[in-house]
């Protein structure tokens, strides 16, 4: 294509889909999430080709424009795409333009949209402490009457939740960006993203201690029966700052 004749999404799409070394193209980004496209918003795509084929369309490779970014890799790579890093959940939520493998592309994202159970437990108590961690420092700064630093901990401590709750359901965290597209098509269960994300919202901008508590509540009960009553337990009496106070629930 010329400066005059950019590339452009449908015209790449038909040239991928004459190749026969392409084995799979998949879009990611917002234009795969339905209801989330803007003037702004450009086409990612990845290009799967076989391992060990020749194509000419590697002269595409890196390809970056406010229309078309393009990924061009071999199905080896593209089955390491995504385990593990911040491009899992981008990949968990992508959308199959062309699958020659007989719903192989398909599995492989399939494979991404869910955790290994080992992955999860560990992860998810990594996420426990660190969101205790966050909420404590947010609970005491309060205390001590430093504003700023409780409201930057207790932000902090947004983000570690949200890693936490998606863990605990085996699920990516989704960019800020998609996390209210994802709760209302995906609900986690047992939380009410009506009530959840006016909470993350309020929490993060004000650093409410009482909310604070009271969520944590819910995030404690959740996580023992998820079995990592043990990281909340090393926490010893310092979980006393973090539970809902007597005042607390005068004022709910």
């Amino acid at each position: 294509m010329t400066a005059q004749q950019p590339l452009t999404y449908d015209a790449f799409v038909e040239l991928a889909v004459a190749d026969s070394a392409v084995l799979g193209l998949v879009l990611k980004g917002s234009q795969a999430h339905d209801g989330m496209i803007t003037p702004h918003s450009d086409h990612d795509l990845y290009v799967i080709v076989a391992d060990d084929a020749t194509t000419d369309l590697t002269r595409f490779a890196d390809h970056r424009s406010t229309e078309l970014d393009l990924v061009i890799v071999t199905l080896t790579q593209f089955r390491g795409a995504g385990m593990p890093g911040w491009e899992r959940y981008a990949l968990a939520r992508a959308r199959v333009v062309l699958d020659r493998l007989d719903g192989g592309i398909a599995r492989i994202l399939a494979d991404w949209a869910r955790l290994d159970a080992d992955e999860a437990s560990r992860d998810a108590g990594g996420w426990l402490d660190a969101y205790a961690n966050s909420l404590y420092r947010s609970v005491k700064n309060h205390r001590d009457g430093l504003a700023l630093a409780a409201r930057l901990d207790a932000a902090d401590s947004m983000r570690f939740l949200l890693e936490l709750l998606f863990a605990l359901h085996r699920r990516p965290r989704p960019y800020n960006k998609y996390l209210k597209w994802e709760l209302a098509r995906y609900p986690l269960p047992g939380w009410d993203t009506d009530v959840l994300l006016p909470a993350v919202d309020r929490i993060s901008a004000t650093s409410d201690v009482s909310l604070q508590r009271q969520l944590f509540t819910l995030v404690e009960k959740v996580a023992r029966e998820a079995g990592h009553g043990e990281v909340l337990d090393a926490w010893g009496d310092d979980l006393d700052l973090m539970r809902q106070q007597k005042a607390d629930s005068d004022t709910a």
